[in-house]
């Protein structure tokens, strides 16, 4: 992930890649300054022109005035605590990796340990990967079929551990055939392509004949669609190559009624009568002997009509494989899984164990800022008070700030994407009066372009023209992300009503499951950015019956009752 820069015939060094790297290694009070050496550059004047963070913009050096800008900067920077040299040069470079960076490690060999932090982070990460490699292994000496569930808080790398799991179970075990499987179409793209583009760029640097079309094939092994499975499942009674299979996001999985009308409509069964829980187990099942699924769950994270969550897998085996042995959290009884069910109701009469080590609750999407999705939570809960207490804990590290202006919002993420950091902006599925402001929602990105190509294409994410929605971004993450907020989720008097907008006029959303939907939307849209996000709330239009002040005056108000700095002198 880290190239030396040339310049002329000689190597210059990047002490500090950016200040994505340099605030993951700043601790709180340190100042930050990274250096650029181009040993045959011409010598330049600088000045220190200091972030928000305590980091640096770049200082550029030709070496020889090395000592110089040293010294200069030793004398300006503000008296800081003791530092202990010997212990600093020791401690090894381990910035917070993308879920992009981090699946190019994996394939190319690395373990999750190497590429995460050495903190709380990587240490569930770990002890999340040894306790399946145990359940899989377990599974095998005494053949036997087990599920397990592990459960996470948003970018605690629940897609991480899966991706590790299916990397080290190939090499490792070859016949197992391990597959790493999801229903999140954006997500797959975006992984395949990515992962395509790395291998395509690293033959051609080694001097290696190679055509990208090539490593599009071999990649499509490492990251399936679902739906493929699925479909291909569906046409033979044999067992599927795979023992272990890794079902991402498997709370999204659909239920009977949604899974049959599909069946009927696209495939000419009009008998079908599982649930996807059901027949995704089902074809584990044909196995003779052993096999593992092993189940990611993210609370609060089903957004689209027809998604079971986890109660639909319990029922499944409860009802059909009671010979499964069942591995779960201690996270059942948490509001965003449970669906207002009792879940551990579910498991009477099955063989199952509940294990710490399956739940991820420290996030790596975003260094320092563990408390951001309890935050969320009671934000899309309507808790303001308790909002308000958890924003304190993370204010200082992940900043959060509410404006009623666009063009402040996309200044806002201007001023703090430095580098190579991504920005953008993401907007509800069904946020069709920000139109006005020219966020059309209902003009569909094409997710490996805007996720992944540079400053210069104006599909990019770097634009701000184009939002992703819920659908588009889940699983998925940028640096700095400005969420566009409509009237389709707004407070009222403090509680949060619920609307679609149909024809000409918003119409109230009264079916549970899709209120559940909508605050889940919300929920994924506010937990996207590893390192801080702007909210923007549009004034309204009080000659425009779609979108009159009092729609979206509220929701500010609540905000910033949660205790969200405006960037606007009045609310």
């Amino acid at each position: 992930m880290h190239r030396p820069l040339h310049v002329g015939r000689i190597v210059g060094v990047v002490f500090m890649k950016d200040a994505v790297a340099a605030r993951q290694h700043q601790r709180p009070g340190r100042r930050v300054v990274p250096i650029v050496v181009a040993t045959m550059a011409a010598n330049l004047a600088f000045d220190l022109a200091w972030q928000n963070d305590g980091v640096a913009s770049p200082v550029k050096s030709n070496g020889g005035n090395l000592r110089e800008i040293l010294g200069r900067i030793v004398r300006e920077i503000p008296e800081q605590a003791e530092l202990d040299g010997a212990q600093w040069s020791r401690t090894g470079y381990k910035p917070t990796p993308t879920i992009i960076e981090a699946a190019q490690a994996l394939y190319q060999g690395h373990r999750v340990e190497d590429i995460t932090r050495s903190d709380a982070g990587a240490k569930n990460l770990s002890q999340t990967a040894a306790c399946l490699a145990e359940i899989i292994e377990d599974a095998k000496v005494h053949r036997r079929k087990a599920i397990c569930f592990v459960t996470g808080v948003p970018g605690a790398g629940k897609t991480l551990a899966g991706l590790n799991l299916v990397t080290l179970r190939t090499k490792a075990h070859e016949e197992e055939h391990a597959v790493f499987l999801s229903g999140n179409g954006p997500l797959v793209e975006v992984l395949r392509e990515a992962l395509a583009r790395d291998e395509h760029a690293q033959l051609k640097e080694r001097g290696e004949k190679s055509r990208k079309s090539d490593a599009v094939r071999k990649v499509k092994s490492f990251v399936q669609n679902i739906m493929h499975f699925r479909d291909s499942n569906l046409v033979t009674s044999e067992p599927p190559i795979e023992r272990v299979a890794v079902f991402d996001e498997a709370q999204r999985a659909w239920d009977a009624k949604h899974l049959a009308n599909f069946m009927s409509q696209k495939k000419g069964q009009t008998n079908f009568q599982m649930s996807e829980p059901e027949f995704l187990i089902s074809v584990m099942d044909r196995h003779e002997g052993w096999c593992t699924i092993i189940c990611l769950i993210g609370g609060g994270q089903e957004i689209n009509a027809g998604e079971a969550g986890l109660t639909e897998w319990f029922s499944a085996l409860k009802r059909s494989f009671r010979n499964w042995k069942v591995y779960t959290s201690e996270q059942l009884a948490h509001r965003d899984y449970h669906w207002g069910q009792d879940l551990p109701a579910f498991l009477e009469g099955l063989e199952s164990q509940s294990l710490p080590a399956l739940h991820l609750a420290v996030s790596v999407r975003s260094f320092r800022a563990e408390k951001l999705s309890e935050f969320i939570g009671a934000l899309v809960a309507g808790e303001a008070k308790e909002a308000k207490e958890l924003y304190q804990a993370i204010k200082e590290t992940y900043p959060i700030v509410l404006t009623r202006e666009l063009s402040h919002a996309r200044q806002w993420l201007r001023d703090r994407g430095r580098g190579s950091e991504r920005i953008g902006l993401v907007a509800s599925s069904g946020a069709s009066r920000l139109k006005p402001d020219g966020i059309n929602v209902h003009e569909k990105i094409e997710a490996t372009t805007w996720f992944l190509n540079g400053k210069d294409d104006v599909r990019s994410s770097y634009y701000m023209e184009d939002p992703a929605t819920e659908f588009d971004i889940q699983g998925l993450e940028l640096d700095w992300v400005g969420v566009c907020w409509d009237a389709d989720f707004r407070s009222v008097d403090g509680r949060w009503q619920f609307f679609r907008f149909s024809g000409t006029r918003w119409q109230n959303v009264n079916d549970d499951n899709r209120r559940v939907y909508l605050t889940n939307a919300y929920r994924v849209l506010l937990t996207r950015a590893r390192q801080g996000m702007v909210i923007y709330i549009p004034r309204g239009d009080s000659i425009d019956a779609t979108r009159p002040p009092a729609f979206y005056d509220g929701t500010a108000t609540f905000l910033a009752e949660c205790g969200l700095p405006l960037l606007d002198r009045r609310i």
